[in-house]
């Protein structure tokens, strides 16, 4: 049997497209792409600070995190230094424009994470959602709305209504391990009666006939 013409319409792959990155290598060629020459990455480049956290991890030379042209990567991610400005900047470009259409905590934060990486990014994203004003103004109430308040009746005589609680258990005297505290509402004049920890409700109505 001739097989000679068996891949005549076959056509091969070019080898380079089988060249294989890692995923850290491709996340900071697409970010340099688009931010290379961004005002934020200018600004990280004059403050050339790094945190101990971040230092100790890039002594490790482990891959996870590396420096080039004066920026620092953390995770394939721009690693921002401790500048209040330059975070404040971020924060609002992933939150304040209508494209982006102020998202929660939660969305805002993957968005961040996209691209830039730093210490306390969590809490940074949750107070400056919770200080948004537009954010406060609009926001959906997802929970059920309260019912009315019902008030207890106002007692018109001594006893006619009281209230009764436990402190307890406390350090044993006399076989005794708790206190029941019984308030009358009417007057709030308050009767105290040593007991134990395992008084029954027989044992609370038996107190109230004989000691109120």
């Amino acid at each position: 049997m001739d097989t000679r013409e068996d891949n005549k319409d076959v056509q091969l792959l070019k080898d380079e497209m089988w060249t294989r990155k890692s995923t850290s290598k491709i996340k900071v060629f697409e970010e340099r792409k688009r931010a290379d020459e961004s005002d934020i990455i200018k600004k990280i480049r004059k403050n050339n600070t790094r945190e101990k956290e971040i230092i100790q991890v890039m002594k490790r030379e482990d891959g996870l995190a590396w420096e080039e042209d004066k920026v620092a990567y953390m995770e394939g991610r721009i690693y921002i230094p401790n500048n209040k400005d330059i975070k404040e900047e971020i924060l609002k470009e992933h939150h304040d424009p209508a494209n982006v259409g102020h998202p929660g905590k939660h969305r805002m934060q993957e968005l961040i994470k996209r691209t830039y990486w730093w210490l306390g990014l969590k809490e940074d994203v949750k107070k400056y959602v919770q200080g948004c004003v537009k954010c406060q103004q609009n926001k959906v109430q997802h929970q059920k709305r309260a019912g009315k308040l019902h008030p207890l009746e106002i007692p018109e005589g001594l006893w006619q209504d009281i209230s009764i609680d436990m402190i307890g258990p406390l350090p044993r005297s006399n076989e005794m391990d708790a206190i029941l505290v019984i308030v009358n509402r009417f007057t709030k004049m308050i009767r105290l009666k040593a007991t134990t920890t395992n008084l029954s409700s027989e044992g609370v109505a038996k107190i109230y006939r004989d000691e109120i």
